[in-house]
């Protein structure tokens, strides 16, 4: 077992680096404007070793300084224990590998939404790193893969996850506005209902068709979904491309809908099922991290 290191008998270690670079530069000036402080503050600095030593490790020669003998020899000293401190604190560092920080969600929200904004978070913060992971509309957050997730949930969280909202909870159709030229930009929920209406399997259970038809005020059921397909960036493109119709929650085309890429055939939105938020285990909200993304997060929902 190793012998207990007696702190008492160590210098100011505060002193130590003024003292190292005026005994280098054989200068208090020019080691306060290496160190980036005061002439005064590194005069105190040498000041309180040498009180601590109970010796002379400078003398002055003129308007010069010159180290004593019992000073050149602790500044070897000094040299060699802070040359072995940095060292052994590289290692460290080189050695110390920080997971990174484990994000996941849908597989629509990564493309249409998240992935064009990462960069910015990683110019913004470039010591923390992202993982992101995308998932079917089936998932549900894995707090064993993931410490951070953006769901859309129909039901409460359990107790010991942590909740934030985020999405608005709406949806709507869109399309593209060659879709619906004939109509001169705007249709009837009739002809909306004749119309290759795109749907996504596994969202069903959050927002359907039939679902957006009845708050719409439409009594009939007479719409076929004539295309289905397994995720909202699919769709998405496909009504870009236009060829059908699909419902959507805002953030994915708000850029589609600024750059009339996208229309609303209708200006009609819903509410869906559940809603929008940030989930992560409470115990993952002692990383600093976790606030730093979050917080990253919530101003790009503001920004739109």
């Amino acid at each position: 077992m190793s012998n207990k290191i007696n702190l008492r008998k160590l210098p100011p270690l505060k002193s130590l680096k003024g003292f190292e670079a005026a005994a280098r530069l054989l200068s208090v000036r020019g080691a306060a404007q290496e160190l980036n402080l005061t002439h005064p503050a590194v005069s105190h600095q040498i000041q309180l070793l040498e009180s601590d030593l109970g010796v002379k490790l400078f003398s002055r020669v003129g308007r010069n300084i010159c180290l004593t003998k019992v000073g050149h020899g602790y500044y070897i000293f000094v040299r060699q224990a802070l040359q072995i401190l940095i060292q052994g604190s590289e290692e460290v560092r080189e050695n110390c590998t920080v997971e990174p920080l484990r994000f996941q969600t849908y597989i629509s929200v990564s493309i249409r939404w998240l992935a064009p904004r990462l960069h910015q978070f990683c110019i913004e913060q470039p010591d923390i790193d992202i993982q992101l992971s995308s998932c079917s509309p089936n998932w549900d957050f894995d707090e064993n893969n993931a410490d951070i997730g953006l769901i859309y949930s129909t039901s409460p969280v359990q107790r010991h996850l942590h909740w934030i909202d985020f999405f608005d909870p709406e949806f709507f159709p869109v399309c593209s506005p060659k879709l619906i030229r004939a109509a001169k930009g705007k249709i009837t929920l009739q002809q909306l209902s004749e119309y290759p209406l795109l749907k996504v399997s596994g969202e069903e259970k959050y927002w359907s068709w039939g679902q957006w038809f009845k708050s719409a005020g439409s009594g009939s059921n007479s719409y076929h979904s004539s295309i289905e397909v397994d995720t909202s960036a699919a769709a998405i493109e496909m009504a870009i491309n236009g060829e059908g119709v699909t419902l959507v929650s805002a953030p994915l085309v708000a850029a589609d809908l600024a750059s009339g890429r996208l229309v609303k055939p209708i200006d009609h939105s819903s509410t869906g099922n559940g809603k929008w938020g940030l989930v992560c285990h409470q115990s993952t909200l002692n990383d600093p991290r976790v606030d730093v993304f979050v917080n990253w997060l919530q101003a790009q929902r503001m920004q739109g």
